[in-house]
């Protein structure tokens, strides 16, 4: 163990950032003002016999007392150095040769000659322990053959022999005091470390990580290298292929320039991410290295030139000014008031997002904003929010909708059209490997719209449909997950697709035809259709112009009454949408342009409702009031008037009973026009309670059991399906039963139970719609479905006088004919 000995006097010589350990011998400026004071005073110690100028190591020899002053602070322990020699520097400055002794600690500061600062110390005994513990020797042999790597490593091969010749533990610890990658900290660290052992370790920790951060550099700069020369080398033999395949062109007399030099600038000049840069980059490889023969290259440059035109970092700024976006809407639609609430609550939701910052931020998205994402539309990349599935009737304006919801925020608007595709390749594109391969609708509709958040419309999503090429449905589920789609794949370009930022809506006419799966990952905004005063202000504001234009009328050549288009849209053209009235309008207007161009017809013409007849005949669908009450299809006992839903939005449905005679007819009961399973049994349970409850009704049901009961449906090819006809057939039947006609005017809807009880059903404005356009006045629904009522337009409930009922008995009440009008009962 080492000890203090000796007490010292000596001048101190301070070093600035530097250390210098025992065993160094280190050349000093003189010029330095501190330095010149230290060294004087040391030689005239010497002079005058003072301080400890002789005796001890460098006995003889000015001494001075070597201290590291790190930031103006003074080291606690020193080096006795003593002056070997006092002259020139290489560069012809005074200097001065000191060599390192020993360690002295420093005490507390005494007089002595000269300028210098004069302190008393301790000297610190170093030696090691005899004979040299095992672990220690190990120690040894490890230092000497780090430091030789090292020194061989930098070239300093006579500096090796040296090393290896010292064998005192304290003088080879301190010979890394030479070490120039050593920083000042690590100097004082060891200057302070008496104990010879514990420096030795010391320095063989610290030139063991420099060793390895020397390895760790050397490999880092190999591999630079490699790559710098492999560029090189890639650069010579390209040039060289570039000259072998011009001399190919000029011997077969061919012209133009190389395609593939051509892709490669292309591919470094666009802006593409990184790793639809790098996918593309293999490609132009593999192009270079394909023959012109080769039927790989064609499809290769297919592909670099797809992936060239996609808009990969091109994308539109929102538009988020909800008010334009509500008066969008309002000039561009008549009607649909909750349809288009709903729109601008997912406008705004997504406006709010994107000024907390929870919309677009650099191109995946966060885990909070993934969980968010299917609560409410918004949103953008991260979180792309609710895909809005608009369902509803043919020509209700569903695709105008999704054209006004793109105007309004500002973005490309793109319709895929999904009827009748079966096959999963048209979504997620086809394998390159087979002929004629194409990217997926969804690609090419992002590069059709130029930029990567586009409005997508996906039209039709109720008629996609499955085959052995798989289900088109299934591959859209990944795409309207908001979770999954901004890492979408497409097969044919094999790079990841961020879809996360398109606004998708889809359409639909029948709910019930979209999978489950696929529905659970849209929000459902039904369109019901139009009422008629809707339809005209449509009519008068949109369509008219419009087919004026196309048919060459100015505005002002032809005029149309409210009244014509009253009729047009009420016995004309009875629909849930507008797009037969169009037609209507369009015919008209033809009538009217060639008439004027054969001389039978002076323009400006006003049209008149009396007119219609003699120009596109007689209407189609004239009210069941307005008939002849001989001729309504009520006017016999045995028919009802129904309400029901279709894939055209609400229609009237007829139901008609008869009994057979008992003995030609037999038992039983028939159903036809072509009726679901659900349907037959709303039948047999209406028979069924008929027969139960017919004493209570006053109904002659005793010889039912022994006659047939026939119940029909008209449009026999129109499938029919679903329990909203039960109470129709009951009233049916009693009106048979009892030879009571069912009014005129009433129509109905609601399932019927065994015990006569009215349950609700589904579609009610839709069917309430359906019977006004009839002509209907007085409609039957379920009491349960009374809360539906709200959904209806004001004004076509002011028309109609709804009963809410809960029980057949009140449903009969309301829709057979007094007594008084009774007629005999069909047999």
């Amino acid at each position: 163990m080492a000890s203090t000995s000796t007490p010292l006097t000596l001048p101190v010589l301070p070093l600035d950032d530097e250390v210098v350990l025992p065993g160094m011998v280190v050349p000093l400026d003189l010029s330095d003002a501190e330095v010149r004071a230290a060294v004087e005073a040391a030689q005239a110690a010497v002079r005058d016999g003072a301080g400890d100028g002789a005796g001890g190591k460098g006995a003889g020899k000015p001494r001075v007392l070597l201290v590291p002053r790190i930031d103006g602070s003074y080291a606690g322990t020193g080096v006795l150095g003593t002056v070997e020699q006092v002259g020139r520097l290489s560069d012809g400055d005074p200097g001065a040769l000191i060599r390192g002794r020993g360690r002295v600690r420093i005490g507390a500061g005494t007089s002595g000659p000269g300028a210098a600062l004069w302190v008393e110390g301790l000297s610190v005994d170093e030696s090691a322990p005899e004979p040299l513990p095992g672990a220690v020797t190990e120690l040894v042999t490890e230092y000497k053959a780090l430091a030789t790597d090292w020194l061989k490593k930098r070239g300093a091969w006579q500096v090796v022999d040296r090393v290896q010749q010292i064998d005192d533990v304290s003088a080879l610890a301190d010979n890394s005091g030479y070490s120039p990658f050593l920083s000042t900290a690590q100097k004082v660290a060891l200057l302070e470390t008496t104990d010879p052992v514990a420096r030795l370790k010391l320095a063989t920790e610290q030139l063991r990580e420099h060793l390895a951060e020397q390895d760790v550099a050397e490999s880092i700069a190999k591999d630079v290298q490699e790559g710098v020369d492999k560029q090189q080398r890639e650069f010579l033999l390209r040039r060289q292929l570039d000259a072998v395949r011009k001399e190919l062109r000029e011997l077969n007399g061919e012209d133009g320039d190389d395609e593939s030099d051509d892709y490669r600038t292309r591919v470094e000049a666009a802006d593409l991410p990184e790793k639809v840069r790098e996918a593309a980059l293999k490609e132009v490889d593999k192009l270079e290295r394909s023959s012109d023969q080769s039927p790989e290259g064609s499809w290769i440059r297919t592909w670099l030139d797809t992936v060239l035109e996609l808009p990969w970092n091109e994308r539109t700024e929102d538009q988020y000014d909800i008010r334009g976006a509500r008066s969008v809407l309002d000039a561009e639609h008549a009607g649909l008031e909750d349809v288009k609430e709903r729109i601008t609550e997912y406008l705004a939701v997504r406006k709010r997002r994107a000024d907390r910052g929870l919309g677009v931020v650099g191109g995946r998205r966060d885990e909070g904003a993934a969980r968010s994402a299917s609560v409410e539309g918004g949103g953008g990349r991260r979180g792309g929010g609710a895909v809005l599935a608009l369902v509803g009737p043919p020509g209700v304006g569903k695709t105008s909708l999704g054209e006004s919801v793109a105007h309004a925020m500002g973005r490309k608007f793109v319709r895929v059209a999904l009827g009748g595709v079966r096959d999963e390749a048209e979504i997620r594109g086809h394998r390159r490997t087979y002929v004629g391969a194409l990217p997926g609708r969804l690609v090419r509709a992002i590069k059709e719209a130029g930029s990567m958040n586009p409005v997508v419309l996906l039209d039709e999503i109720d008629k996609v449909g499955s085959d052995f090429r798989g289900d088109p449905a299934a591959a859209l589920l990944e795409v309207l997950d908001p979770a999954q789609n901004h890492t979408f794949r497409d097969h044919y370009l094999e790079v990841e697709l961020d879809l996360s930022d398109v606004v998708f809506l889809a359409t639909a006419n029948v709910l019930e035809a979209i999978p489950e799966a696929l529905l659970d990952r849209m929000e459902l905004v039904r369109l019901d259709g139009y009422t008629e005063d809707e339809k005209i202000v449509i009519a008068r504001d949109h369509l008219l112009p419009r087919q004026l234009e196309r048919a060459g009328l100015e505005p002002g050549e032809v005029t149309l009454e409210d009244g014509v288009l009253r009729k047009l849209a009420g016995e004309y053209t009875r629909e849930a949408g507008v797009r037969n009235l169009e037609r209507s309008i369009a015919r008209l207007l033809r009538k009217i342009a060639a008439e004027h161009e054969l001389g039978d017809r002076e323009l400006p013409f006003t049209l008149g409702a009396d007119d219609l007849r003699g120009l596109i005949g007689r209407p189609h669908h004239v009210p069941e009031s307005a008939q002849d009450p001989a001729e309504r299809r009520t006017a016999v006992p045995g028919v009802a008037t129904g309400l029901a839903v279709t894939g055209a939005g609400g229609d009237v449905l007829f139901v008609e009973a008869s009994l057979a005679d008992a003995e030609t007819g037999g038992s039983g009961l028939t159903l036809t026009g072509q009726l679901g399973d659900v349907m037959k049994e709303s039948a047999r349970i209406a028979l069924s309670f008929l027969r139960s409850r017919g004493a209570e009704l006053e109904l002659p049901v005793a010889d039912l059991k022994d006659r047939g009961v026939h119940i029909h449906f008209p449009a026999g090819a129109v499938p029919k399906d679903g329990p909203s006809a039960g109470i129709t057939m009951t009233t049916a039947l009693a009106s048979l039963l009892s030879g009571r006609q069912v009014r005129t005017d009433v129509a109905m809807t609601g399932e019927v139970s065994l015990t006569g009880r009215v349950l609700p059903i589904g579609g009610l404005k839709q069917k309430l719609l359906a019977a006004h356009r009839a002509g209907i006045t007085t409609v039957v629904i379920p009491k349960r479905n009374e809360a539906d009522l709200d959904d209806v337009p004001a004004e076509i409930l002011d028309k109609l006088e709804v009963h809410p009922v809960t029980d057949v008995r009140q449903v009969l009440e309301l829709a057979l004919a007094p007594a008084e009008v009774r007629v005999p009962a069909a047999a």
